[in-house]
């Protein structure tokens, strides 16, 4: 194969019209003849097996309704609307209506704690929500706390205080005339992790859409091609499955697969071949379950993927020749954050994929590895990944986020000069590759999601017996990074350890996502910190990193090999 990578990266040129608005380039556009808009937009399958179909008409008729229904409850531009749903049909529709109004969505996962969702809800003002029932009762529960939030839309629920989804709907025109945005406009608040009142929510502009094209195109090697079917486990409300699967897939005018339920690799496998799914986005986590799951070659299904790209982690030798053998498809790694996210990445067919590296810039993102210094660091040496606001040619890059929800302290933070800080740190080879070395800060990936360990020791310390937590990463052969606690008892606390322990999982339960709940907790009888009070998480760490066995080297690995 020949290496296509710098011709592509040097003769890119971003072209981005004047006005923009993302429900008239992923829904409307395709309705204005009858065969596109007859083209299949949406498959939908919940939990319990149930499907449906949806067109581009189809969800562009609803789309309008609820744009109506929204306007006539005094929705403007630039309000706040939360959408708090999994991947169902309703979400996408709700997307595109907020969109077309001009206003902003927020979107929020069901999985949220209650901490959690009220904090995005007060600090964004957001006005209305709409939930089903895997949020409700959470969003019922911190009503009383969130005064700006003035109506809820149930998508079949019970509760009495919510306007039902299907009147609201059956009461409106199928006709919308939408608002006229402009491409830098505002159209997303995605928040990311982080404790209750330090959480930020970052600004999304219509145009960081275009922004996201090159490296999803360049990751599913080329997408679209014909019969292209989009398939992404990662839920709607976080940036990586809204801008690295859901819009770009609408965008080009093909179909996506929305599912409900829990991950399970065995369900996996049977939607892939349902669905001939063509082009799959994973966390890593996901990826190696899969392989765990079914560590063979062989497998019954007639599969029709021919592309995976991979976030959250680098994919070792071993799962990636698994990747090759089981699946048929060299795998893609990508990388970047809601504030510029598919800025890095592989695209295997145009340029060599490396087994554990995150990729190279793609074209129209400028991309440096920097030292303290503020200069770029030597081959092999560790530094923090920036990515400028200008492509290589000065021209803007319009995946870059407009700022934090009115936190212009923290927007500045992030920059130096017209260079965004990540967090994240690499190494860069002499090819230009990066190597995935770390963050800068005390958050870590783990099951898929990016965990921070402020909020889950906030949550621990309500509790009285508890005196001190601290959270990190924990190894486990099986299952990769796991969520462990430390934690220090309180003084004079009679409580039996299994008992607390009980006692402490009960409350993360009940207060944390499902994804930061811990699942370890160990009792010690202090907790290392630095002179300002700070814990020293490295300290943990290391002692983790000490009980992890060494990893080993892979003597089936060949076999996996075609």
């Amino acid at each position: 194969m020949k290496d296509q990578y710098h011709e592509l990266y040097t003769t890119f040129r971003w072209w981005v019209p004047q006005r923009f608005n993302i429900a008239e380039a992923c829904c409307h556009r395709w309705t204005t003849t009858s065969v596109d808009a007859r083209r299949i937009a949406l498959y939908s399958e919940d939990e319990t097996g149930n499907r449906e179909v949806w067109t581009f008409a189809r969800l562009q008729e609803y789309a309008n309704r609820l744009s109506n229904g929204l306007r006539r409850m005094g929705v403007q531009r630039g309000d706040r609307i939360a959408v708090v749903l999994p991947q169902r049909p309703e979400a996408l529709v709700a997307y595109l209506a907020v969109f077309q109004l001009g206003a902003i969505v927020l979107p929020l996962s069901p999985l949220l704690g209650a901490d959690a969702l009220e904090y995005r809800l007060r600090d964004s003002e957001a006005r209305i929500a709409l939930v089903d029932d895997s949020s409700v009762a959470k969003l019922q529960s911190v009503l009383d706390r969130c005064p700006m939030l003035r109506q809820i839309i149930g998508i079949g629920t019970e509760d009495d205080d919510s306007l039902p989804w299907r009147t609201l709907i059956a009461r409106q025109e199928s006709s919308f005339e939408p608002v006229v945005t402009l491409a830098h406009d505002p159209a997303i608040l995605a928040y990311g992790p982080g404790p209750s009142g330090s959480a930020k929510g970052a600004l999304l502009p219509h145009c960081a859409l275009i922004g996201h094209l090159p490296g999803f195109v360049a990751s599913h090697n080329w997408f679209p091609q014909t019969g292209d079917v989009m398939w992404a486990p990662a839920e709607w409300s976080w940036a990586s499955g809204l801008f690295d699967a859901l819009l770009p897939t609408l965008y080009f005018g093909h179909a996506i697969l929305g599912t409900r339920g829990h991950f399970s690799v065995e369900r996996s496998f049977q939607l892939l071949e349902r669905y001939q799914i063509t082009n799959l986005y994973l966390p890593r986590a996901a990826l190696t379950s899969m392989m765990k799951a079914e560590p063979t070659p062989a497998g019954n299904q007639q599969l029709a993927l021919r592309s995976v790209a991979v976030s959250g982690g680098s994919v070792d030798d071993a799962t990636a020749a698994w990747a090759q053998s089981r699946l048929g498809v060299t795998v893609n790694e990508v990388f970047g954050h809601a504030e510029a996210c598919y800025v890095v990445g592989n695209s295997h067919e145009k340029w060599p994929a490396r087994p554990g590296s995150i990729g190279r810039p793609y074209p129209g993102h400028q991309v440096a590895v920097l030292g303290n210094d503020g200069h770029p660091v030597a081959p092999g040496e560790v530094g923090e990944i920036f990515v400028n606001r200008h492509d290589i040619h000065g021209h803007p890059d319009p995946v870059m986020f407009l700022g934090y929800w009115r936190d212009d302290e923290a927007t500045q933070a992030r920059f130096q000069g017209d260079w965004s800080r990540t967090g994240d740190l690499a190494k860069v080879d002499e090819d230009g590759y990066l190597w995935h070395s770390g963050r800068t800060d005390d958050s870590f990936d783990a099951s898929g999601y990016r965990i921070s360990p402020e909020e889950i020791e906030q949550c621990l310390v309500q509790h009285a017996a508890v005196a001190q937590a601290a959270v990190v990463s924990a190894h486990d052969a099986d299952r990769g990074a796991l969520i462990k606690a430390y934690v220090v008892r309180a003084v004079d606390t009679p409580i039996e350890d299994a008992e607390l322990v009980a006692e402490l999982k009960s409350l993360a339960q009940a207060r944390l996502a499902p994804y930061e709940q811990p699942d370890q907790i160990a009792f010690v009888n202090d907790i290392p910190m630095g002179p300002t009070g700070k814990v020293q998480r490295q300290t943990l760490m290391a002692r983790e990193a000490a009980k992890a066995p060494p990893l080993p080297a892979s003597p089936a690995l060949p076999a996996l090999l075609p």
